[in-house]
């Protein structure tokens, strides 16, 4: 990781430095709005230098991303492929549980769309999801889906994915709209199941 310039670094070493920033954010977007964190606030509430905070994050921006990053392996999946929708729901739910984790307020503050961490994540570039993203693993579970023979080989696989994403943020949000009452894993699941019928061969 490259380093700023011209920031002194106190602390880096220092035990748990990295957690503390988390902390601190995790703090802060509970009060308020994502948006409104500021890297200052953060090294204030942590007890840290800004240059530390620059030795582990590149901006603020970059420690908001690591709130939506899931690492995903080969084989961590359980539900079958021929479940595919069972398989995205699956998926999708390791990215929301983090969330539900870190508490219905953090949810609501953070799941905005002011938070540009959150549009950069979930969004595309040049009609290609980021590497090493949510969607652009699902995107290849459908994929594989598709070459295995249980969706229709006319199905635009990368628009399925897409819609999709736009579910999944529904959901999240009708979460937050009922003050997290909604069984939110049941809720994707079926929506996800209805939405890809059409594209499923019996």
């Amino acid at each position: 990781m490259t380093l700023r310039s011209g920031r002194p670094i106190k602390d880096e070493n220092s035990s748990g430095s990295q957690q503390k920033i988390i902390d601190a954010a995790t703090k802060l977007i509970n009060e308020g709005r994502a948006s409104d964190i500021t890297v200052r606030k953060i090294c204030e509430i942590a007890d840290i230098s800004i240059g530390t905070f620059y030795h582990y994050f590149g901006d603020k921006d970059w420690l908001l991303m690591s709130f939506v990053r899931v690492p995903f392996s080969c084989g961590e999946l359980e539900t079958p492929l021929q479940d595919i929708a069972g398989r995205i729901s699956e998926l999708y739910m390791f990215l929301i549980n983090k969330y539900i984790k870190l508490g219905k307020n953090f949810m609501k503050n953070f799941y905005t769309t002011d938070n540009e961490a959150l549009s950069a994540y979930m969004s595309e570039y040049s009609g290609k999801f980021l590497p090493n993203t949510i969607m652009a693993r699902s995107e290849h579970e459908l994929n594989e889906a598709l070459n295995a023979g249980f969706i229709k080989s006319e199905a635009n696989i990368h628009l399925i994915s897409q819609d999709i994403c736009t579910i999944v943020k529904g959901c999240v949000f009708e979460w937050c709209l009922s003050d997290s009452k909604i069984d939110i894993e049941a809720t994707l699941n079926r929506i996800i199941k209805n939405y890809l019928s059409p594209y499923m061969i019996n």
